[in-house]
């Protein structure tokens, strides 16, 4: 091996050793990794059972299970779900308890902490493919869902 050759391997391996070294400094100082939502889906029922007729009880049986996995409540307040094509269910005044769930339904209803409804009189999610985006109050990306083919 010529001397050039055995310097660019030394200066190469020097590089990857501190190049190594530095990522788990980064890491441990939460520099490298973006924090994460503890708010993610949970089970969607995109394909309503029976008949798509339209009523409000097939309606509700259209839903997003929207799911808090962190140790804090988290408030929902101000944030949004959107469908591919931009129908977009805006969140009343709610916090989410820790390892809590509400079932966001498309019909009508009376809203609880467990079940909020859109209040529409058609369906939203796509039965053959549909993306189920999560924002937050300041229209960050918390948490996507999607199905069907692409």
């Amino acid at each position: 091996m010529s001397r050039a050759m055995a310097r660019l391997v030394t200066a190469a391996a020097c590089g990857i050793a501190i190049a190594s070294a530095a990522v788990p400094a980064a890491v441990a100082e939460g520099k490298s990794q973006a924090a994460r939502s503890a708010v993610v889906f949970g089970k969607i029922q995109y394909d309503s059972p029976g008949r798509d007729d339209r009523s409000n009880r097939s309606l509700n049986d259209e839903w997003v299970t929207v799911t808090n996995t962190g140790k804090k409540a988290v408030d929902l307040s101000r944030w949004t779900l959107v469908d591919n094509e931009r129908n977009t269910y805006r969140f009343g005044k709610l916090r989410l308890a820790p390892h809590a769930s509400v079932r966001v339904h498309t019909g009508a209803g009376r809203d609880t902490a467990k079940d909020v409804f859109q209040n529409r009189r058609a369906y939203v999610w796509n039965n053959d493919r549909d993306k189920a985006t999560l924002r937050d109050a300041s229209g960050r990306t918390v948490a996507t869902a999607a199905w069907g083919r692409r």
